[in-house]
């Protein structure tokens, strides 16, 4: 069993040190250092940390926003080192400890909280759809082409011309030109 640490700033002008004696302290051997901000989920250094837990070790960081930035994301995180057999521990938040039936409580409580704000979400989202669709609005991006350049872009097909002339003249990519019906 062994500790990693994960230390992680935003800005390069900000600095890893406190992080780093705090981690150094509590005996984790490695710390990954990350210089990145935390809403980005494509952190390497995280990465390797996770991928450097074995089954009982502790990631540990000195407090949760170091690691993440969300609910969803933490509880992501959480699965992940859950998988390798691993326990997570923050520092400063007493209560992010999965090394504790308390923590881990907690953090089952968080899941089950953000999966039902997820379902809530995704059912008035669905909604909204179905109101703007009776209401006859249009979803999606809006069209590259008025109607009048589609009426055009149909002619000029009719006429024998491909669709890279036609998205030429018309000013937009063949693609655009070649979905019209």
């Amino acid at each position: 069993m062994k500790s990693i640490g994960y230390a992680r700033v935003s800005t390069s002008g900000q600095t890893l040190d406190a992080q780093l004696e705090q981690l150094k302290a509590a005996g984790c051997d490695p710390i990954f250092r990350e210089t990145m901000s935390g809403a980005r989920s494509d952190r390497p250094e995280l990465k390797r940390a996770l991928a450097g837990l074995s089954e009982g070790d502790i990631l540990m960081v000195t407090r949760l926003d170091r690691l993440a930035r969300s609910t969803r994301d933490l509880l992501d995180i959480t699965h992940t080192i859950d998988g390798r057999g691993a326990k997570l521990k923050a520092l400063a938040d007493a209560w992010a400890d999965t090394t504790t039936p308390t923590g881990r409580l907690i953090l089952t409580v968080l899941g089950g909280l953000a999966e039902f704000e997820r379902s809530l979400i995704r059912e008035r989202t669905s909604e909204g759809r179905a109101r703007a669709k009776k209401a006859g609005r249009h979803l999606g991006r809006p069209s590259k082409l008025t109607p009048y350049q589609r009426d055009m872009a149909l002619r000029l097909r009719a006429e024998g011309q491909d669709n890279a002339e036609i998205a030429r003249v018309l000013g937009v990519s063949r693609s655009t030109v070649s979905r019209i019906r």
